[in-house]
């Protein structure tokens, strides 16, 4: 008799990785978007460098938007765009912030349908020890926080990075313009219908479940009160992204509040 060995579970797989998958039109939207914006900054800002910098910023703004509104696509295709608009009028803001505020939020918002594994632990104790150090403490706070604010993915390692000194600044020309400051003033002034509760019925990625609305509305919050802290510390202009899809989001239930009878 040959010897059964018994099935292994399969590995967990990890709660921040979320490929695009070009079946959907949003996310070809979103390549070739990002991809216009780069063309776009190299011709505005002048270098490939820059020009990087605004692409950067318009994909980061659609992939955010994603995360804190999963049933409407619609909102990152508008995100896009408004992000790409705040980096080439006021100049590319930091990728490590906007980075570490994405990873924060798809772990909050729980749009894997994973338990964060030791390894998401350890790249979100990179990425907020990354946004520290070049002096914007808000994302770095929001990625060090995911996991503290996350059922089932306790763990206070990603804390550590938020106490990385800042050890240089994002960019040369500083970090807040007014494109940004606006941005971000608009965003904070949506906090009462951007947060209010909605029900959410997309599937999870990776899981037999739709996400749920409890778990976007806490990545909801939790981006209002890095944008606040981002405006006072004077450091919100890496958070673009950011604040770019929390305006196309809160304007959006602004408006289907209003269109109700």
């Amino acid at each position: 008799m040959i010897p059964q060995t018994p099935n292994k579970a399969p590995a967990p797989q990890p709660a921040l990785a979320r490929p695009l998958d070009f079946s959907f039109s949003s996310n070809r939207i979103a390549a070739a978007g990002a991809v216009g914006a780069v063309l776009l900054g190299r011709v505005v800002r002048g270098n490939w460098w820059q020009a990087l910098g605004v692409g950067g910023a318009a994909f980061s703004a659609w992939a955010i938007a994603r995360e804190l509104d999963p049933d409407s696509p619609q909102t990152a295709n508008v995100a896009l765009p408004v992000a790409a608009a705040a980096a080439l009028l006021g100049g590319p803001g930091n990728p490590l912030a906007a980075f570490a505020a994405l990873s924060g939020l798809r772990l909050i918002a729980g749009t894997t349908g994973e338990d964060a594994t030791p390894l998401d632990h350890q790249g979100l104790l990179v990425q907020s020890a990354l946004a520290a150090a070049t002096g914007n403490r808000s994302a770095a706070l929001l990625a060090s926080a995911a996991p503290l604010l996350t059922p089932g993915s306790h763990s206070w390692l990603p804390a550590l990075g938020v106490l990385m000194p800042r050890l240089w600044r994002d960019h040369a020309s500083g970090m807040t313009t007014l494109p940004a400051a606006l941005l971000g003033l608009g965003a904070v002034a949506l906090t009462p219908v951007f947060t209010a509760p909605e029900p959410i019925s997309s599937p999870c990625d990776r899981a037999p479940r739709t996400v749920k609305a409890q778990e976007v509305q806490r990545a909801r919050q939790a981006a209002v009160i890095s944008l606040a802290l981002g405006l006072g510390g004077g450091g919100v202009r890496g958070l673009v992204p950011l604040a770019a899809a929390v305006v196309t989001v809160g304007l959006r239930r602004m408006q289907r509040r209003t269109a109700r009878p």
